[in-house]
């Protein structure tokens, strides 16, 4: 039997600067999408999916980070004088259990790879989930319990996957596709940011992983590959050849919001989900569409 995963590492050190000037100050991590912040999706999802222990992998400037889940006494007594009752009970619900974040700091931008291996105590010998806030996933269930469901099936390495436009392969991390069906299928290699002519599928690794804690080992030796930094999917490469690893082609929608339209469509996505605004939302969205005719 599988060992159970209740670990998640979320990898929030990187700059933003495709953001600038707004992640001057503020890490793009706490970039609302509506009203929550995209690290807080993230660990919704975890959560959801039956994560136990979020470790947050910092950098300079992400202080606003820790401090996001953490309890602010003054903001709460004032909610709770206010008689803003239901305001109170959402943070509150937001907020790890004492014990349950852990932060660390990587002190280099070294790239995701270099990020992940800075969580190698916290995490030890176990099985842990890796989620880039950046790439937020709108699905029900989440797209790491979707994932859940196929590493209880089969243990090992669980990637989500999903399908691009081929001649944009050069822009992601590809899977090369074997035996199974799209809920769990088994990958035969992967390679980082291939010319279209090399790619070995359409797949691309969708930033929500499931790893085995032998990954650290193998990104112990800070090997740089694509745009000279230590990337998760060499080592991953490395560790195909000694564990299975499987492919999740998850039911939902991503919305890069490492970029500029994919968070703009992620907020209208979103609002237009929302029972207390989407009508109101909608109306204005119209308008401006209908002026810029």
């Amino acid at each position: 039997m599988s060992k159970k995963v209740r670990t998640a590492v979320f990898p929030v050190a990187g700059l933003g600067t495709r953001f600038l000037p707004a992640t001057k100050a503020m890490p793009k991590e706490m970039l609302t999408v509506v009203d929550r912040p995209l690290i807080q999706y993230a660990v919704d999802e975890a959560r959801e999916a039956g994560i136990e222990h979020f470790i947050f992998i910092t950098g300079r400037n992400k202080g606003v980070i820790e401090d996001h889940f953490d309890r602010q006494f003054e903001l709460e007594a004032t909610l709770e004088q206010r008689g803003k009752t239901q305001a109170l009970a959402e943070l509150q619900a937001d907020l790890p259990v004492a014990g349950q974040a852990s932060f660390t700091r990587q002190q280099e931008p070294l790239g995701l790879g270099h990020a992940v291996w800075c969580a190698r105590d916290i995490v030890g010998n176990e099985p842990f989930a890796l989620l880039l806030p950046d790439m937020l996933i709108k699905a029900k269930p989440g797209a790491l319990k979707q994932m859940m469901q196929a590493y209880e099936a089969k243990g090992g390495n669980i990637i989500a996957v999903e399908e691009v436009d081929p001649n944009d392969v050069s822009s992601y991390g590809i899977v090369g596709r074997g035996d199974g069906e799209d809920k769990a299928f088994s990958i035969n290699g992967m390679v980082e940011k291939p010319k279209i002519q090399d790619a070995p599928s359409n797949l691309i690794i969708s930033g929500r992983y499931i790893l085995q804690p032998e990954i650290f080992k193998l990104l112990s030796s800070h090997t740089k590959g694509a745009g000279g930094e230590i990337q998760i999917t060499d080592a991953m490469q490395k560790l195909l050849k000694e564990q299975d690893f499987t492919g999740v082609k998850f039911a939902g929608t991503t919305y890069d919001c490492g970029s500029k339209i994919g968070f703009l469509a992620a907020n209208v996505a979103y609002a237009l989900d929302r029972d207390d605004i989407k009508d109101d939302f909608e109306k204005e969205l119209l308008k401006i569409i209908n002026e810029k005719k």
